[in-house]
């Protein structure tokens, strides 16, 4: 709802005394030239740089935005810096509070400001994700017109979220994660800006790096716990936020996990070590250090990728495409929740039953033609579909496998050099029993010579 008088007198003087906000308050970037990460949205010309009026306007003038990404990477930040950059009113609504009502009072506000002042307002209305699809449709009509200019914040994919009007009146601006860098400097700034601890503190490299893990990224929580650690240095006389500070600041060990140096691929090697031997217990253990530790989720869905076709294989087909299907779930939510996806899938890969039948087979394959056992594709399986590919007896008897009535056809597939070559050797372990039914009786109807 538009500002009234006591929290307009609130914000004044929280602006001319901040030392009473929040450390992340505080450390908010006045321009967008302190804006940390995001740099694919803050280059010359980009939308928000047009939003606080760098560069141009007028009929040309800048879209309402949507700003999506995840918690702690900006969105809020983005929008206040518009704030304070921009000659327009700024109104700020969570979609937490409210409803079609306060969001049409906000609107009748700035057509009173338009019409009687000239001055344009801009919304940031946060959480849009929480509306429903008749509050997001009170929207639409100051958006068209430009009555408002909306920022508008969300966590959740906007196409699954975001009436799809809003959506195609609006610039879909999509936020990255913030990385290990972007924080690092963040925290740096904080140590010593005079907004923020003044140089009060200092932090050791050891504590930083556990702050980092702490933070996955998100700059809020990033500062917020070096704040809470920084008190709990200065009441014990220290100058020094020294790592059991911080462990017990934020009620959290430091996991012992170098993610560049060797510990990095010992953890990883033990968790697939763990899934192989179907020890389910020991492979949640080894993926907790790692969530923990701040590893890259990414990182963990690949290799629970590899280990569903290294270990398990068709003696559980579906365990591909769970691994894959939590792959592609981490990268759309990223931690802390991607920790329940991982979860789910290391539990599924280590109960499932195990073989390695087709990485041998493939192995086995490989082995062969780097010994130079390829040999000429038979000529009958050759393409035939170009002129004069008949008159070099290509596709040349060829039978096809559906006009027969077992769909099999006993004919040459393999080249020359590798006839009776068998690559697969099927386990009986879960569903491969089926397979091992299948491959005895297609050899068999092929004619093939056992080797």
């Amino acid at each position: 709802m538009e500002p009234d008088l006591f929290t307009a007198a609130a914000e004044e003087r929280q602006e001319k005394d901040p030392s009473g906000s929040p450390l992340a308050v505080r450390m908010r970037p006045r321009t967008l030239d302190e804006v940390v990460g995001q740099q694919h949205l803050l280059k010359p010309g980009s939308p928000l740089r047009r939003l606080v009026g760098e560069s141009g306007g007028g009929p040309a003038g800048p879209s309402s935005v949507i700003l999506w990404g995840p918690p702690g990477t900006g969105k809020t930040t983005l929008a206040y810096v518009v704030s304070k950059a921009t000659n327009k009113r700024f109104v700020e609504l969570s979609a937490i509070t409210a409803g079609v009502k306060e969001v049409r009072a906000v609107i009748d506000g700035a057509r009173r400001a338009t019409g009687g002042f000239g001055k344009e307002t801009v919304l940031f209305l946060d959480e849009i994700h929480r509306f429903s699809k008749a509050q997001q449709d009170s929207l639409l009509p100051a958006v068209e017109n430009r009555w408002v200019t909306l920022i508008a914040a969300t966590t959740e994919n906007p196409y699954f979220s975001v009436i799809s009007p809003l959506l195609s009146r609006s610039l879909l601006l999509t936020l990255e994660p913030l990385t290990d860098d972007d924080v690092r400097g963040l925290l740096r700034r904080a140590l010593t800006d005079e907004r923020g601890l003044s140089g009060a503190v200092t932090l050791p490299e050891d504590t930083e790096e556990h702050l980092l893990r702490i933070a996955g990224g998100d700059a809020r929580r990033a500062l917020t716990a070096l704040e809470a650690a920084a008190g709990a240095a200065l009441d014990k006389g220290g100058t020094e936020i020294g790592l059991t500070t911080l462990e017990e600041t934020v009620d959290r060990a430091a996991v012992k996990y170098d993610r560049s140096g060797d510990q990095h691929y010992d953890v990883a090697s033990a968790l697939i070590k763990s899934i192989r031997g179907s020890d389910v217990d020991a492979a949640l253990h080894y993926l907790a250090r790692m969530i923990e530790a701040g590893e890259d989720p990414r990182f963990i869905a690949r290799r629970l990728m590899i280990s569903a076709s290294e270990d398990i294989g068709l003696a559980d087909p579906n365990a591909l495409p769970i691994a894959v299907a939590a792959a592609q779930a981490v990268a759309m939510i990223g931690f802390p929740e991607a920790a329940l996806t991982l979860s789910h899938a290391t539990i599924a890969l280590a109960l499932a039953p195990k073989s390695n039948s087709a990485t041998m087979a493939i192995g086995a394959a490989m082995e062969d033609v780097r010994k130079g056992l390829a040999g000429p594709v038979p000529p009958h399986l050759r393409d035939g579909h170009y002129k004069g590919a008949a008159k070099l007896g290509h596709a040349q008897g060829y039978v096809y496998p559906h006009d027969l009535p077992e769909g099999i056809a006993a004919q040459q597939y393999a080249p020359d050099a590798l006839q009776d070559s068998e690559y697969y050797t099927p386990t009986r372990h879960g569903a491969e029993a089926r397979y091992a039914d299948a491959v005895e009786w297609t050899r068999k109807h092929l004619g093939r010579k056992r080797s």
